[in-house]
């Protein structure tokens, strides 16, 4: 899906005390760019940021790191987040333009992530060849384990049940462990939920939202991430490329 253009987004982020064209600087040293030591909680691709401004308003305990990849969808990040605070001062967020399939130039150890929202993040579902652009495959969750710390949590949301089931043993490949899984999140109740537009567009439509929580476990993982691939994938290659290839739209 292609954004289009939006001209006042670059001027206003250039002036944005929170906003970041330069991510890879900050590596090692993400806790000192903000004003109080508090537990660091990073959002991979915040979109237009409606949720993550309502969760970074109510947790003023959290310093949060808001990326995504386009500063079409971040201007609207800082809009929303400007919204929500209004006249008070906004200290506890970064929001940072980067490419998350290279986030590990971005974290190191020293950063010491405490938990990962992932939140309806693209599906590549039509070609099983894309799933390893997905941001729960594990050349991604590796990545992750580099600057999570042993006990930090990866909060997972889609509609997408391919998607869902498929991450599932992504995770215990990578040395997470389950701790917490919901179908239907908004049937269950889940608190606290702050809802996207495109989550509060599938459950419009009645589509159940799938949520997972997940825990690092401590230790090495003995994992080949860019050649590991899924118990029956082969087969599903095979007959994808039987079929013909396929471009698939989204952005993450």
């Amino acid at each position: 899906m292609h954004m289009r253009t939006k001209k006042w987004a670059r001027p206003e982020l250039a002036v944005c005390p929170y906003f970041t064209d330069d991510a890879e600087r900050y590596r090692g040293h993400w806790r000192e760019s903000f004003d109080s030591d508090q537990p660091l909680y990073l959002e991979l691709g915040c979109g237009k940021g409606v949720s993550t401004a309502a969760m970074v308003y109510d947790r003023r305990d959290v310093n949060f790191v808001v990326m995504d990849i386009t500063c079409n969808v971040l201007g609207d990040t800082r809009r929303n987040i400007a919204a929500a605070f209004g006249e008070e001062p906004v200290s506890n967020v970064m929001i940072a333009r980067y490419n998350i399939e290279d986030i590990r130039k971005v974290f190191a150890t020293e950063d010491r992530i405490e938990r990962i929202y992932i939140n309806f993040c693209n599906p590549w579902t039509k070609r099983p060849k894309y799933a390893k652009r997905r941001l729960t495959h594990p050349r991604q969750l590796m990545q992750y384990r580099d600057f999570l710390v042993d006990g930090g949590e990866i909060w997972f949301k889609t509609d997408d049940i391919s998607l869902f089931t498929e991450s599932l043993p992504y995770f215990k490949a990578c040395g997470f462990e389950l701790c917490y899984l919901l179908n239907d999140l908004h049937a269950a109740g889940f608190t606290p939920n702050y809802i996207s537009e495109h989550e509060k567009k599938f459950t419009d439509l009645g589509v159940p939202i799938k949520f997972v929580i997940f825990r690092k476990m401590p230790g090495e993982v003995e994992i080949d991430p860019v050649r590991w691939v899924m118990p029956g994938a082969f087969a599903k290659l095979r007959l994808a490329d039987e079929c013909g290839d396929e471009t698939e739209d989204g952005d993450e």
